[in-house]
C-alpha cells in the first residue's frame, strides 16, 4: 500500500488594495510503504519436546519449541546453561509452516542431563514475534538415559509428535531448469 502525503504549494497574490490573497493547491507526494503492527504481548512457550524434566533415549533428537503466536523466522536464541550438558545441534532452527513451532536437529548422548536456555541474553536478540516483541527467557532441562538409541530422523520426528513434512532441515530451492541452446 502506498501512502500519499499532501504537499501544499502556496501562491500569494497581492490584491490591488494592499490586502493579500492566499491560494492553496494540493499535490501528492509518494511515501515509502509502512507496515504498522498492533501492540502485542510477549510470545509464550506453550509446549516443548522434550518437556521440562523428561527422560528420553539417546541418539537423534528434534528439539521442538511451540509458541502461542506467529514468530519471526530469523529471530531465535539457544544457549547452554551452566551445570548441564550443551546440546550438539545444527546451527539454525527451522520455523514450521504454522509459524509458531521451531524445530532443531540435535544429537544427545546417554547418562547426561541437558540444559538449554531460550532468550537468555537480551543483547543477543532471540525468539520474537512478527512485531519483534521478544519472548520471555526460558530454561529447559531433560535427561538422557541408556536405552535403544533413536537412529533416524523419522523416529525422532515421531517422538516429537511431528510429521514427515516437519523435518528440521529445509532444502534450498532448486534452481530453474534452463533449456539447452
Amino acid at each position: 500500500m502506498t501512502l500519499f502525503a499532501p504537499a501544499l504549494s502556496l501562491v500569494v497574490a497581492l490584491a490591488a488594495g494592499g490586502g493579500g490573497l492566499i491560494q492553496t493547491r494540493e499535490e501528492s507526494t509518494a511515501v515509502s510503504p509502512v507496515t504498522v503492527m498492533p501492540p502485542t504481548l510477549p510470545p509464550k512457550v506453550v509446549a516443548t519436546y522434550p518437556a521440562e524434566g523428561q527422560t528420553l533415549a539417546p541418539g537423534v533428537l528434534i528439539l521442538k519449541v511451540v509458541f502461542d503466536q506467529k514468530m519471526n523466522p530469523r529471530a531465535w536464541s539457544y544457549a547452554p546453561v551452566p551445570g548441564g550438558e550443551a546440546l550438539d545441534c545444527i546451527k539454525t532452527p527451522r520455523l514450521l509452516n504454522d509459524q509458531k513451532t521451531f524445530v532443531l536437529l540435535c544429537r544427545v548422548l546417554s547418562n547426561r542431563t541437558y540444559k538449554v536456555a531460550l532468550n537468555a541474553d537480551p543483547a543477543a536478540g532471540g525468539f520474537a514475534n512478527l512485531a519483534d516483541n521478544r519472548a520471555e527467557p526460558l530454561t529447559l532441562s531433560f535427561q538422557v538415559v541408556r536405552g535403544e538409541p533413536v537412529t533416524s530422523i523419522a523416529r525422532a520426528l515421531s517422538a516429537a509428535g511431528l510429521k514427515s513434512e516437519d523435518e528440521p532441515i529445509a532444502e534450498a530451492p532448486k534452481p530453474p531448469v534452463r533449456p539447452l541452446p
